[in-house]
């Protein structure tokens, strides 16, 4: 990906948050307000989508608390015709159906995102159970 060169003035407050909240997250300035354009993008493109930090670095979410990712996860696990995995999606996580849509119309602008989450989590799984037998094993 190519990256260009843009000349932005910060009032001298702003910038020092900036330089201070890079140093002490290992980043730099330049990266930190990429990351926050990108993500300040991304919400007013998907209104009601937040951005959460966590082990796995910084992700879209719901306010309700669920990742982005968790609830299209569970859409595709889910049969029926459209209407109704996103009704079964919602009851089963306790969601609304607006929540639900709002997942998938992020997904649908980011999915190369939100399949790699989900594949992250499915290999986390698998690795998790290939340790709890390994684990059962040695103990029977």
């Amino acid at each position: 990906m190519c990256s260009y060169p843009l000349s932005i003035r910060f009032e001298t407050s702003l910038l020092d948050r900036v330089r201070r909240w890079a140093a002490t997250h290992g980043t730099t300035p330049s990266g930190l307000v990429q990351d926050l354009v990108d993500e300040g993008l991304r919400m007013r493109e998907t209104p009601g989508v937040v951005f959460r930090s966590g082990p796995s670095g910084r992700r879209a979410g719901l306010p309700a608390g669920l990742d982005v990712w968790e609830v299209v996860a569970a859409v595709k696990g889910t049969g029926g015709t459209p209407e109704a995995k996103v009704a079964a999606t919602a009851e089963e996580l306790g969601l609304t159906t607006a929540a639900v849509d709002l997942a998938l119309t992020y997904y649908s602008r980011h999915p190369v995102e939100i399949e790699s989450a989900i594949a992250e989590n499915e290999h986390a799984a698998e690795e998790a159970l290939a340790a709890w037998q390994a684990r059962q094993a040695v103990l029977s």
